[in-house]
């Protein structure tokens, strides 16, 4: 038996989340979802990119 997440879910129970979620939202939504979901992400990184490079320039000018 093969586990995916940290949690213990299987396929079983990532198949079941997928169809509610599919019910629930409905085949349209989900990719939107999904791409603001990668939108976020990306603005995170990015982020914490920057507060790297800020940091290292406050080092430089000290």
């Amino acid at each position: 038996m093969c586990t995916f997440l940290i949690l213990g879910v299987g396929t079983q129970e990532l198949l079941l989340i997928f169809l509610v979620a599919l019910l629930l939202f409905g085949g349209k939504k989900i990719p939107e979802l999904m791409k603001g979901l990668g939108k976020g992400v990306k603005s995170f990184r990015d982020g914490m990119n920057g507060l790297d490079e800020a940091d290292k320039e406050d080092k430089k000018q000290s």
